[in-house]
């Protein structure tokens, strides 16, 4: 190979090192210091290793009633855990569906935002792997050392799978640190799977992009409405906003004006769960309750379902498109090209999917943001704002943008291996969008596991219903006949 012709990457994983952070060890060995580990994330030690933000304590216990994989019935579970790019295990239970690992692990937490994968696998003979089911547990939803059930979900994260998993968690963090730490950017995950392109993910970003439109043309016609002088008194009132507005406006108002936004949020999101509350056990008692997180299930079973179709309807496309060259040799040069062009077709849609999509996602994050879907992000966007509005008020805008010159010209100068970043989308990144809320969304532990149950008692009592009208009319038919011959 000829010098600098070309270069690879290589991922390396060490574990079971003393000094990781990282452990697995048995709850019997366990020894708490959870007031140790308080007292080194407290607000005094702020300062001090600016990059160890947190410590998280996981306790699996076990598993009931999992998916059979082995043709006996049984399965052979194991449980992985996955903090982006930490990664742990706990040993397999062969033959059964009830396994219990009794298993404490802990982590080092970079980033307060990030989420915790737990899997469950099935290990065949040939070493090789079967999903059985998986829980993702964003770290800012954790209740400390709260032991409870978790019910599994399919690869998806939108629909429930058999199979439940009880776990403790435990996470302790300082506030300052993961607040510095929310303005960079965040830790790439090397084991991911690429994105593949469908025709429903590509009109769910479309759909996405329509409801942001159809406020954009609301509002638009709201102003059409007020220049055009339709109704004298809204046009009278826009008018005069306006013009106070341009007359009083200072450069640090507009800082209080998003403030006001999340007010506005505030006080809605408030009223809205004082409703929900109050109404949650005749929505519950009618069985109104998650009606449309179980449409939204329905759609994403249903388009997944379509995209399995139309594989199944094109095996042998499919396989030509993926068996290598020396396996599926060309007929001809004409063939190749219109297979090359296809993948290109492929590629383009795929490319224009990811950037509605991370539109969609990026208007998503902003609403989500002043709504208070993650409080502690809106309240630490209030502070920022109190504090770049008192900067505003205080200092002249020329030697504030002098400043930030001077810092961004700087940074490669101090800093020769720094990353350039934008503190605005790191922020908005660590926001969830709606689609990762519907994954991080829980199904209720207590409920039954997913089998047609419903429909037996259904029948059952349909059965019932009938053989009592069948008794009714039978004893009416025999009073009629005992009285006709009375």
């Amino acid at each position: 190979m000829d010098e600098d012709a070309g270069s690879i990457l290589l991922l390396l994983t060490i574990s079971g090192t003393s000094a990781s952070a990282n452990k697995v060890s048995d709850l019997r060995d366990f020894v708490g210091n959870r007031n140790d580990i308080l007292e080194k994330y407290s607000l005094k030690h702020s300062l001090t290793a600016i990059k160890d933000i947190g410590h998280l304590t996981v306790k699996v216990f076990k598993a009931e009633n999992l998916a059979a994989a082995d043709l006996g019935g049984k399965s052979d579970p194991f449980c992985v855990l996955e903090l982006v790019n930490a990664r742990l295990q706990t040993h397999t239970e062969y033959k059964t569906l009830n396994p219990e690992w009794n298993k404490l692990f802990t982590f080092a937490v970079k980033d307060i935002h990030e989420a915790l994968e737990i899997t469950v696998f099935d290990e065949d003979p040939n070493k090789k792997v079967e999903f059985l089911g998986k829980v993702v547990i964003p770290l800012l939803k954790i209740r400390n050392c709260e032991k409870r059930w978790y019910n599994l979900k399919d690869q998806t994260l939108k629909n429930r799978v058999k199979g439940k998993i009880l776990l403790e968690l435990d996470f302790l963090w300082n506030p300052i640190k993961a607040a510095v730490r929310t303005f960079n950017p965040r830790e790439k995950k090397f084991i991911s799977q690429e994105p593949k392109f469908k025709t429903s993910m590509l009109m769910n970003s479309v759909n996405r992009l329509k409801t942001f439109g159809a406020y954009i043309v609301s509002y638009k016609a709201f102003i059409d409405d007020c220049l055009s002088w339709r109704s004298y008194p809204k046009s009278i009132f826009a008018f005069l906003t306006f013009v106070t507005f341009a007359y009083f406006i200072q450069i640090h108002h507009f800082p209080m004006l998003l403030l006001l936004l999340f007010v506005r949020f505030h006080i809605y999101h408030k009223v809205s769960e004082n409703i929900e509350i109050r109404f949650r056990g005749c929505s519950i008692g009618g069985g109104g309750s998650g009606s449309k997180d179980e449409e939204d299930n329905r759609i994403s079973v249903e388009s997944d379902d379509d995209e399995m179709v139309n594989d199944q309807k094109r095996p042998e496309f499919r396989r030509a498109m993926t068996a290598p060259p020396s396996m599926n040799p060309p007929k001809n040069e004409k063939s190749v090209s219109i297979m090359d062009r296809f993948q290109a077709i492929q590629d383009i849609l795929q490319m224009i999917n990811l950037q509605l999509d991370f539109i969609a996602s990026l208007l998503e994050r902003f609403r989500n943001t002043f709504n208070f879907t993650v409080p502690y992000l809106s309240y630490l966007a209030i502070v920022i704002l109190c504090i770049v509005a008192t900067i505003l008020y205080l200092i002249p805008i020329r030697w504030i943008i002098m400043v930030w010159g001077i810092n961004k010209f700087s940074k490669r100068l101090r800093n020769p291996h720094y990353v350039d970043n934008n503190e605005l989308l790191d922020f908005l990144s660590r926001v969830p969008s709606d689609n990762e809320l519907r994954m991080y969304r829980e199904f209720r532990a207590n409920c039954e596991d997913p089998s047609p149950p419903s429909h037996s008692n259904s029948s059952s009592t349909s059965a019932t219903t009938a053989m009592a009208t069948m008794a009714t009319t039978k004893n009416a038919t025999h009073e009629s006949s005992v009285k006709k011959k009375k």
